[in-house]
Parts: C-alpha cells; sequence; structure tokens
C-alpha cells in the first residue's frame, strides 16, 4: 500500500517538474523563424551548393580528378594555339580549352568540398545557397557550361582549318621526300654509269 502512495507522489512530483520547465519558457522570446520570409544567417564558410564561374574555367579537369564521388562531368575541347576567340580568365590566364560540358550532380556530392581546393583559378566555390530542393532527382543536375553557338562554330572552323594545315604540310614533306629520294636514285644511277 505504501508503494501505492509512493507512485502517486512521484507522479505528482514529475508532473511539477515538468510544469516548472514549461512556464520558465512560456516568459522567454521566441527563437522561431518565420521560414520563407524569414531565413537563417548562414556562416560564410559554409558549404551548400557548388557553383562554378564558367567565365573563369580552364577545363583543366582537377575539380573532376579530385571528387571522390565522380559527380563532375567536363567536356573540352583545345582549340588551335593562334586562336584568340576564347579569352582570359579574371586572373589573367589565357583559355586553351573550350569548357563545351560542365555538369555537377548535386545529388551525388558528398559536400566535401575537394574539388574547390585544386582549381587553379578559384572559379569552382561553395555558395551559401541551401534551397535546392526538387520534386525530380534531374533537376539536381546544373549545368555550367553556357557556350554561346558562335562561339561554338569558330573553334570548329579554327580546328578544322588547322587540320587542313597540317595536312597541307603533311603532303608537302611527303612530296618534298619523294622528290629528294627521286634525286639521289637519279645521281647514284650517273655515278654508276
Amino acid at each position: 500500500m505504501t508503494q501505492y502512495f509512493q507512485n502517486i507522489i512521484e507522479a505528482i512530483s514529475t508532473t511539477a517538474v515538468s510544469f516548472g520547465v514549461t512556464f520558465k519558457h512560456l516568459f522567454t522570446k521566441s527563437v522561431t523563424l518565420q521560414y520563407p520570409d524569414e531565413r537563417w544567417e548562414m556562416p560564410e564558410r559554409s558549404r551548400m551548393r557548388l557553383y562554378m564561374n564558367w567565365d573563369d574555367c580552364i577545363g583543366c579537369l582537377k575539380c573532376a580528378r579530385a571528387c571522390p564521388v565522380d559527380c563532375i562531368h567536363i567536356t573540352t575541347t583545345k582549340v588551335p594555339k593562334d586562336f584568340d576567340g576564347l579569352g582570359e580568365t579574371s586572373g589573367g590566364m589565357k583559355k586553351r580549352l573550350l569548357v563545351e560540358q560542365f555538369d555537377i550532380d548535386m545529388a551525388e556530392c558528398l559536400y566535401c568540398g575537394l574539388c574547390t581546393f585544386p582549381c587553379p583559378t578559384d572559379c569552382i566555390y561553395f555558395t551559401t545557397e541551401y534551397e535546392h530542393a526538387t520534386y525530380e532527382k534531374g533537376e539536381l543536375v546544373y549545368d555550367y557550361a553556357p557556350v554561346p553557338e558562335q562561339l561554338k562554330n569558330d573553334v570548329y572552323e579554327a580546328i578544322e582549318e588547322e587540320k587542313k594545315a597540317k595536312e597541307a604540310a603533311r603532303k608537302e614533306k611527303q612530296r618534298q621526300k619523294t622528290k629528294d629520294r627521286s634525286e639521289s636514285s637519279d645521281e647514284d644511277n650517273d655515278q654508276e654509269a
């Protein structure tokens, strides 16, 4: 019977303690944010969403090689040496590769930041944007290579011109070798006679 009354006293005391905690927080200032209208200020070094500045990318593929889950997909095209249509990065480095595709699949990303460190032009970095929830997984693949069609056409024309020039130089070299061989064989024939 004493156990019965001890249980009642314990239930009343624990309820009183919980009400005390509730009343203590009842008169404190609320810290709730009204989310769509108000947002938390994210720390400066937070890792949220990757962003790539295409104007500064030189297509070195270091970020794609450093990624442990291969969520960065890059396609580049080497341009001829005399082609200046790609311009320079903001740091003054001349671009030698046309970055045709630069996709980051944020559904696969680990947010480790290993891709940001090896970049020589600092064109890939994390932003503080944390709202990228979608209904479709395919919408988490971000394409950061807005290559204008005119630039692509110019690059491909320059590549074709370079190939034609190399082919012409190869044919000229081959013709010169054939001419030299025929001259040397004529001299050998003259000496034998």
